[in-house]
């Protein structure tokens, strides 16, 4: 138990930490692809103003408004630093001419074929392989500036892996001492569940023994006095409570950690069968109607004495608090887990807190409760179904129905 809630702690600090982390990533992400647009878009637009090339860096030439966005980013050399050129074409989509004078290593054909994409997509702005873009008007028709990006690109690219590389590691550094500390974080629960367990143990030992010497001399006083009701009532309570330390020390056991079970490979489908011919007289006295769809050869490997106890409890409780006249239907399947559901007929599901099914002494209907019935034979059910690594859950089935679904691997 410990151990799992342990796990369960991690598994959330981590979740959350890892959320928080690529939500941080995606912000500088977007932060830096917008300032990179941006960046690059007062470049063509700079150039645009001037068609085609930059415009005088002068007090009779101000940057245009909206411009400012980083006032030192434009300055008397960017003209001579910037690689661009710029492509017109006529009204009627003919190219007219290219200015290839700031850039080295793009060629007229290159830059008319990238013009030809840019009318393509029909974008007024936009990236096309390392070049920012924007289409302006121009007085022969239109204009396309193009402005190397690469430089700014890599440096924007440089910073994203640096970012997630320092995230990356602080994320490792976090879960690793999520871990590490996870132990002493569970450590005053761990303390106070193994104090309560060997209390439950201790108790159960010291209740064993009255328990047995109770009953042994009430077979003396019945052979000496004779049988009789209180005998009898005395006889039935002592039962029912020996079989309640019964079931407190097994449930104990059950919620050890580091305890092992004798895990053998058998046939589930042969358990249910074997489950049903069991309760087959019981439900036929009640007239409770019953049917099962068990799909054959389904084996699983498990503790078999506890998995028989787990699908007892199950038919046990559907027959105990199935409605008159009402009915009980099992069913096993494999697709990918193992799944056996039980669903019986009971009125007051609706009124029914589902979640608290599996919690210890929780009666759900105490008027309707056989005399032998403690309220912990579903949290048996649960810790057979965690120890074999699965789940349980409570569910309205249809209207007026509830059920149980156990899925083990």
């Amino acid at each position: 138990m410990i151990y799992n809630l342990r796990k369960k702690m991690i598994g959330i600090c981590c979740a959350a930490v890892t959320v928080v982390f690529t939500l941080i990533f995606i912000i500088i992400y977007a932060v830096s692809t917008n300032m990179l647009n941006t960046t690059m878009d007062m470049m063509t637009d700079r150039i645009s103003d001037g068609n085609g090339m930059f415009r005088p860096f002068d007090n009779d030439n101000p940057m245009p408004p909206g411009m400012n966005v980083f006032p030192d980013f434009f300055t008397e050399e960017t003209p001579f630093s910037t690689r661009f050129f710029t492509v017109w074409v006529s009204d009627s989509g003919k190219i007219m001419g290219a200015n290839l004078d700031s850039v080295s290593y793009v060629t007229q054909e290159d830059a008319y074929a990238y013009a030809e994409k840019v009318l393509h997509t029909r974008a007024e702005r936009g990236w096309l392989d390392n070049y920012r873009f924007k289409v302006f008007d121009s007085p022969v028709g239109v204009g396309i500036v193009f402005v190397d990006g690469s430089m700014n690109r890599s440096i924007t690219s440089g910073l994203l892996t640096t970012a997630a590389v320092v995230l990356l590691i602080s994320l490792i550094a976090i879960f690793a001492a999520i871990v590490l500390l996870s132990k002493r974080a569970v450590r005053p629960i761990a303390q106070s569940y193994e104090k309560q367990r060997q209390f439950v143990t201790d108790a159960n030992h010291e209740l064993k023994t009255p328990l047995t010497l109770i009953l042994t001399n009430l077979d003396i006083v019945e052979q000496e006095l004779g049988r009789s009701e209180w005998l009898d009532d005395i006889r039935t309570e002592s039962r029912r409570m020996s079989r309640l330390v019964g079931q407190l020390t097994s449930l104990s056991r059950l919620d050890e950690d580091g305890v092992s079970i004798n895990k053998t490979e058998f046939s589930l489908s042969e358990v249910c069968e074997d489950i049903i011919s069991e309760f087959t007289p019981l439900l036929e006295r009640r007239k409770v109607a019953f049917s099962s769809d068990i799909t054959p050869g389904i084996f699983f490997v498990g503790d078999e004495g506890l998995v028989r106890r787990l699908v007892a409890i199950l038919m046990d409780n559907a027959a105990k608090y199935c409605d008159e006249g009402g009915k009980i239907r099992l069913s096993l399947a494999a697709r990918r887990q193992i799944q056996l559901t039980v669903e019986n007929t009971f009125s007051g599901v609706d009124d029914m807190e589902l979640g608290r099914l599996f919690d210890r002494f929780y009666r759900a209907d105490p008027a309707r409760t056989a005399g032998s019935s403690f309220g912990i034979g579903l949290s048996i059910a649960k810790s057979i179904a965690e120890k074999h690594n699965g789940s349980i859950k409570a569910y309205k089935a249809a209207p007026g129905e509830i059920g149980f679904r156990v899925m083990m691997k």
